[in-house]
């Protein structure tokens, strides 16, 4: 039986603090003051009986007792939200899918399969939402999405996840047609130019910064910090800027010659690509529907071209 002291405030609160890693923000989103805000979560924490969040970095992250909580919490109040859309809109309910994207699927793997999903269930509403990993996958646990599709994240972040993979994502440095690097190079050429690295908490930012370290830079200091498309395209394409990402995000600049890789000796660490989902999610009729139409995608002859 439910404690009767946990109130809704409890449970909202701690899912937005969950979902946004701060307690301002989660006080901000509830339209409460901070002190508020923390003193319902540490009511919540003495209800239950143990610590729900990590205070010892700037971010509150989960404690494996909060993400156990924030699994079951999360879903039960989307059942409970499916609930009252159901009674209230009844004759207009129509069938969501929300879809978490991470770069390395959002500009190529994703719209292919969507499209091809729709021409198959035009009445389902796919929803997408882009976001950092840890926020996307802090969603899919509380049930505020179905499935994040994207690289696969480190291990002790995806405690009561499962993962399916459809193929191997490489990581590469990349620069604007005509970049002085493109007619030869060495790693040790790097620090002369302006660098674009995966910010800290991006699924490859730990890669990147292992084949640095490996190749002897130890103490580079990169001049922008990003993975999103628009913003790292424009500026490679303006300036002598070495951008390291993921080849899913450019692929599309990279057929085109409007963006050129540099060639490596030995490529990057590469990682899997897939859908990140709870384990008990897989037996609704269209998630397995979009899984087997981002299947279809990531093993058809003219997706894989594209990436040899």
């Amino acid at each position: 039986m439910l404690d009767p002291q946990i109130r809704m405030r409890h449970l909202r609160c701690f899912l937005e603090t969950a979902r946004l890693g701060s307690l301002s923000a989660a006080a901000h989103a509830m339209r409460v003051s901070q002190p508020a805000a923390s003193k319902t979560i540490r009511e919540l924490e003495t209800i239950l009986g143990t610590d729900l969040f990590d205070r010892s970095a700037r971010r509150l992250t989960l404690t494996p007792a909060g993400r156990t909580f924030q699994e079951h919490c999360g879903a039960a109040m989307m059942d409970l939200t499916r609930a009252q859309e159901l009674v209230r809109d009844a004759p207009r309910e129509r069938v969501r899918l929300s879809i978490g994207a991470l770069p390395t699927a959002a500009t190529e793997l994703l719209p292919l399969a969507a499209l091809a999903f729709r021409r198959d269930h035009p009445d389902i509403v796919l929803r997408v939402a882009t976001g950092p990993n840890w926020m996307l996958l802090s969603q899919l646990r509380e049930g505020a999405v179905d499935l994040v599709v994207g690289r696969m994240a480190e291990a002790e972040t995806m405690q009561g996840l499962s993962f399916r993979q459809l193929y191997s994502d490489r990581v590469l440095p990349v620069v604007r047609p005509g970049h002085p690097l493109l007619a030869g190079w060495h790693p040790s050429a790097l620090p002369d130019y302006p660098l674009m690295l995966p910010p800290p908490g991006a699924v490859i930012a730990t890669l990147v910064r292992a084949w640095m370290h490996g190749v002897g830079l130890f103490h580079v200091r990169p001049t922008f910090e990003n993975v999103s498309l628009a913003f790292g395209r424009r500026v490679v394409q303006e300036s002598d800027t070495v951008w390291f990402i993921s080849q899913g995000v450019v692929q599309a600049e990279l057929s085109a010659g409007t963006l050129a890789a540099l060639p490596l000796e030995d490529d990057l660490l590469g990682g899997p690509v897939g859908a990140s989902m709870r384990s008990q999610s897989e037996t609704r009729a269209e998630l397995r529907a979009f899984l087997a139409a981002l299947r279809q995608v990531a093993q058809s002859d003219a997706f894989g071209l594209a990436r040899a």
